[in-house]
Protein backbone atom coordinates (compact mmCIF):
# COMPACT_ATOMS: atom_id res chain seq x y z
CA UNK A 1 0.00 0.00 0.00
CA UNK A 2 1.37 3.40 -1.04
CA UNK A 3 1.57 6.30 1.37
CA UNK A 4 -0.02 9.54 0.29
CA UNK A 5 2.24 12.48 -0.45
CA UNK A 6 1.64 15.32 2.01
CA UNK A 7 1.60 18.72 0.25
CA UNK A 8 4.13 21.13 1.78
CA UNK A 9 3.97 24.92 1.60
CA UNK A 10 6.32 27.67 2.74
CA UNK A 11 5.21 30.28 5.25
CA UNK A 12 5.76 33.75 3.78
CA UNK A 13 6.58 35.13 7.22
CA UNK A 14 9.18 32.76 8.69
CA UNK A 15 10.17 30.88 5.52
CA UNK A 16 9.70 27.42 7.09
CA UNK A 17 8.08 24.53 5.22
CA UNK A 18 4.93 23.09 6.81
CA UNK A 19 2.09 20.75 5.96
CA UNK A 20 -0.41 22.67 3.85
CA UNK A 21 -3.26 21.97 6.29
CA UNK A 22 -1.47 23.63 9.22
CA UNK A 23 -1.13 26.99 7.41
CA UNK A 24 -3.63 29.72 6.58
CA UNK A 25 -4.05 30.66 2.93
CA UNK A 26 -4.11 34.31 1.91
CA UNK A 27 -5.83 34.68 -1.45
CA UNK A 28 -6.00 37.37 -4.12
CA UNK A 29 -9.33 36.98 -5.88
CA UNK A 30 -9.72 37.59 -9.62
CA UNK A 31 -11.32 40.94 -8.65
CA UNK A 32 -8.08 41.98 -6.89
CA UNK A 33 -9.37 41.65 -3.31
CA UNK A 34 -6.95 40.18 -0.75
CA UNK A 35 -8.38 38.18 2.15
CA UNK A 36 -7.80 35.17 4.38
CA UNK A 37 -9.07 31.83 3.13
CA UNK A 38 -9.55 29.69 6.21
CA UNK A 39 -11.19 26.90 4.18
CA UNK A 40 -8.51 26.76 1.47
CA UNK A 41 -11.16 26.56 -1.25
CA UNK A 42 -11.50 30.14 -2.58
CA UNK A 43 -10.49 30.74 -6.16
CA UNK A 44 -7.52 32.95 -6.92
CA UNK A 45 -3.78 33.23 -6.35
CA UNK A 46 -2.71 31.99 -2.93
CA UNK A 47 0.13 32.45 -0.48
CA UNK A 48 0.49 30.79 2.90
CA UNK A 49 1.28 32.01 6.40
CA UNK A 50 1.45 30.37 9.84
CA UNK A 51 -1.57 30.61 12.13
CA UNK A 52 0.12 33.11 14.46
CA UNK A 53 0.23 36.88 14.24
CA UNK A 54 4.04 37.03 14.48
CA UNK A 55 4.49 35.42 11.06
CA UNK A 56 1.84 37.70 9.58
CA UNK A 57 3.72 40.72 10.96
CA UNK A 58 7.00 39.42 9.47
CA UNK A 59 5.33 38.91 6.09
CA UNK A 60 3.88 42.42 6.30
CA UNK A 61 7.29 43.91 7.11
CA UNK A 62 8.98 42.01 4.24
CA UNK A 63 6.11 42.92 1.87
CA UNK A 64 5.94 39.22 0.98
CA UNK A 65 2.26 39.26 -0.02
CA UNK A 66 2.75 42.33 -2.18
CA UNK A 67 5.51 40.53 -4.08
CA UNK A 68 3.51 37.29 -4.32
CA UNK A 69 0.43 39.04 -5.67
CA UNK A 70 2.15 41.81 -7.66
CA UNK A 71 0.06 44.59 -6.16
CA UNK A 72 -0.01 47.13 -3.32
CA UNK A 73 -1.91 46.00 -0.20
CA UNK A 74 -3.47 48.57 2.12
CA UNK A 75 -2.86 48.62 5.88
CA UNK A 76 -6.57 48.08 6.58
CA UNK A 77 -6.39 44.69 4.82
CA UNK A 78 -3.46 43.63 7.01
CA UNK A 79 -5.30 44.80 10.14
CA UNK A 80 -8.37 42.78 9.16
CA UNK A 81 -6.22 39.68 8.54
CA UNK A 82 -4.57 40.07 11.98
CA UNK A 83 -8.00 40.20 13.63
CA UNK A 84 -9.18 37.10 11.76
CA UNK A 85 -6.06 35.12 12.74
CA UNK A 86 -6.41 36.18 16.38
CA UNK A 87 -10.07 35.06 16.40
CA UNK A 88 -9.44 31.76 14.57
Amino acid sequence: MKTKKVPMRMCTGCGEMFDKRTLVRVVKSPDGDVSLDLTGKKSGRGAYVCKNSDCLKKARKKRAFERAFGMQIEDSVYDKMEEEIANA
